[in-house]
């Protein structure tokens, strides 16, 4: 019976641990990262980057093949202006 009860207290235990919050942390507190991002020039034309960043540098900046797109003329990008062009 003890056991049963230990068990079940196990299975709950990981179906309510969640890891995502973890790597989210890992990826903060990590020195070395990588993650996609769309950077756009000033004709509003956008491509998609791979950003590999190394102790808050830039490791390397790489294009993602047919990840480009061309908004209007009046398109204005909607991300915060101060942090769309920190990278890392």
């Amino acid at each position: 019976m003890m056991i049963l009860v230990l068990l079940s207290i196990l299975i709950i235990l990981l179906f309510n641990s969640s890891i995502s919050g973890h790597l989210i942390d890992d990826r903060i507190n990590s020195s070395n990262y990588m993650y996609t991002k769309a950077l756009c020039n000033e004709r509003n034309l956008c491509q998609d980057y791979e950003i590999t960043c190394k102790n808050k540098e830039t490791v390397s900046l790489t294009p993602i093949d047919d990840a480009v797109i061309q908004h209007h003329k009046d398109w204005k990008d909607p991300r915060n202006e101060k942090n769309n062009h920190k990278l890392c």
